[in-house]
């Protein structure tokens, strides 16, 4: 009973309500609700540090910057705010407020892709068939996902497709341009709810062992400096016969594109794949050919409830 009350004392009051209302529709650093909220910075930063401590809001470092969103956990969150009138003026004026701000953040995102040479949509850039690579990896996908963890997510154009099927969504990348272009995606399509996205390295992810039920490396593998420790640490995060999917190039011979676009691996025959994921405690499953200009692999595999090297040695 104290969390409860203490959980409710803390969303007790206007501002405080405006910003769970705001943090349940995507992830803001405080200088961002400044903008929305019109408040000022150590104001709503004393809010921010009730509404964490009481488990409402959670905290995630970004760089410089500390973003706010809800928690999946926060169940309470969305019951109150379940019962807000949408046509409130002032919470009208703020999801305004929010979209013009996330619009505003992926141009400048974009902007930097631009002054850099460089282009956010990899698939674009190589001349794959993104439709039918997409078609692919949805249809080996079971109708319910649980909770999914996008490793590598980009602009996060997978968190999108997966979201209906999802009860719960997050997409990692060390990209916080990226990741800029992500919040701003989910934001304009209504799916801050139950996606989200922050910033993580993919040999450490900040997430407890098997929390997943799936786990997804869409064009990230070619670039790893080590395949296998990245896929080790993505089995780590996955539920014992939970699914994980790697869908990335098949051996090519374009040597420029190591060069080009920084890859470190020419593609990946299913030999090489299959022999980092048995010894990350992973079973393979029979992988999908995509053709095209570059022809694209799937690998799905199962995580083992008994790791490989805890498996008693077969006799003849």
């Amino acid at each position: 009973m104290d969390e409860l009350l203490t959980q409710l004392r803390a969303a007790a009051e206007p501002t405080r309500l405006r910003l769970l209302a705001l943090c349940a529709r995507g992830a803001f650093c405080v200088s961002d609700l400044c903008a929305v909220l019109g408040q000022s910075q150590p104001r709503l930063s004393r809010h921010l540090k009730l509404l964490v401590e009481a488990g409402l809001l959670e905290r995630l470092p970004e760089g410089a910057n500390v973003y706010f969103q809800v928690p999946a956990s926060a169940g309470l969150v969305h019951q109150l705010l379940a019962r807000l009138p949408e046509e409130d003026a002032l919470l009208a004026a703020d999801r305004r407020g929010a979209a013009r701000l996330a619009a505003e953040r992926a141009r400048t995102a974009s902007d930097a892709f631009r002054r850099h040479g460089a282009d956010w949509d990899e698939m674009r850039a190589l001349g794959l068939a993104a439709e039918a690579i997409e078609g692919a990896l949805m249809a080996a996908l079971p109708p319910r996902l649980g909770r999914v963890l996008d490793i590598g997510t980009g602009t996060g154009r997978l968190l999108e497709l997966l979201a209906p099927r999802a009860d719960f969504a997050i997409g990692v990348d060390a990209s916080r341009d990226m990741l800029a272009l992500a919040r701003a995606r989910l934001a304009e399509r209504g799916l801050g709810a139950h996606c989200a996205v922050r910033q993580a390295d993919m040999y450490r992810l900040p997430l407890t062992d098997a929390g997943f039920d799936l786990v997804t490396m869409q064009m990230v593998l070619h670039y790893a400096e080590d395949p296998a420790a990245a896929l080790a640490e993505a089995a780590r995060i996955l539920r014992p016969d939970g699914l994980l999917l790697i869908l990335d190039l098949a051996p090519h011979g374009r040597a420029e594109l190591l060069d080009r676009h920084a890859h470190r691996w020419p593609g990946f025959d299913d030999a090489e794949i299959a022999g980092w994921l048995g010894p990350a405690g992973c079973a393979p499953l029979p992988s999908v050919t995509i053709p095209g200009p570059l022809a694209v692999r799937l690998w799905p595999a199962r995580r083992l409830a008994v790791p490989v090297a805890a498996l008693p040695a077969l006799s003849f």
